[in-house]
C-alpha cells in the first residue's frame, strides 16, 4: 500500500539536475494493469488505449474522472506527499497581463466532492509566480492553504526565482469533515504578469473512519 511517492530529475550519474537546467514541469505515477499479451505491442506503438486498466481506489473519483496518481512538478524535491499515519492510498491556464491594475490574478473553480469524509492530508500544485491556493468548504471556511517558497541560491532544490517548495496540510485528524455532495472551492493566485501554464491544482485525501 502506498503512503508517499516522490520524484526527482538526474543525470546519468545519478546527481540532482537545478530547474534553470531542465525544468520539471509536471510529473505522473499512476498504478495499472497490463495486458501481457499486448505488451510488445503498446511498448512498440506508446498506444496506451488498449491492453491498459488503470487501478482506482474507492473515493469519489470514478468512471470517467480524473482518476487518482501521484505527481507535482519542480516544487517535488522540497514538498511532502507523505500522508500521516495510520492512513494510505483523493486546472492549467495562461495568465494574460492586466496593465490597468497591480492586483493580483485570482483564478477559481467549483467542484463537487460526491464521496465526502476526514480531510488528512492537502497540497497543491502550482508554478513560478504563485501567491497561494486555498481550498475552501461550501460554506467558505478554509480546509487548507498552501504557499510557495521560492528558492534563493544556484543548487538544486534551491534555484533562484523557482517555485521550489509548496507547503503541505495536515489537519488535526477529525477537525475537517467534507460532506457528501459539498461543493468545494479552489482559488488560485498569481502576480498579476504575463506567463503561459499556470496551474492551480489541488490534491487532497480523505478517509472515511479515524483511527
Amino acid at each position: 500500500m502506498d503512503k508517499s511517492f516522490n520524484a526527482q530529475v538526474v543525470d546519468e550519474d545519478g546527481n540532482f539536475v537545478p530547474l534553470y537546467e531542465a525544468y520539471l514541469h509536471h510529473w505522473f505515477a499512476v498504478k495499472y494493469i497490463e495486458n501481457n499479451t499486448l505488451s510488445y505491442y503498446i511498448e512498440q506503438s506508446h498506444d496506451l488505449r488498449n491492453g491498459i486498466e488503470y487501478e482506482r481506489n474507492d473515493g469519489t473519483c470514478q468512471d470517467f474522472v480524473l482518476l487518482h496518481y501521484w505527481g507535482l512538478g519542480g516544487e517535488s524535491r522540497r514538498t511532502s506527499s507523505n500522508l500521516p499515519d495510520p492512513f494510505v492510498i483523493k486546472l492549467e491556464y495562461t495568465i494574460p497581463r492586466n496593465h490597468e491594475s497591480d492586483s493580483p490574478h485570482i483564478k477559481k473553480a467549483n467542484i463537487t466532492i460526491i464521496k465526502g469524509g476526514y480531510l488528512i492530508y492537502g497540497v497543491a500544485h502550482l508554478h513560478t509566480g504563485v501567491v497561494n491556493a486555498t481550498l475552501y468548504g461550501q460554506d467558505r471556511r478554509v480546509l487548507c492553504t498552501s504557499t510557495p517558497k521560492y528558492g534563493s541560491g544556484k543548487e538544486a532544490g534551491n534555484e533562484r526565482g523557482y517555485l521550489v517548495a509548496i507547503s503541505v496540510c495536515y489537519p488535526k485528524p477529525g477537525s475537517i469533515k467534507i460532506k457528501d455532495n459539498e461543493i468545494l472551492t479552489l482559488e488560485s493566485i498569481y502576480v498579476n504578469k504575463f506567463r503561459t501554464g499556470a496551474m492551480g491544482h489541488f490534491y487532497i485525501y480523505l478517509t472515511e473512519q479515524l483511527p
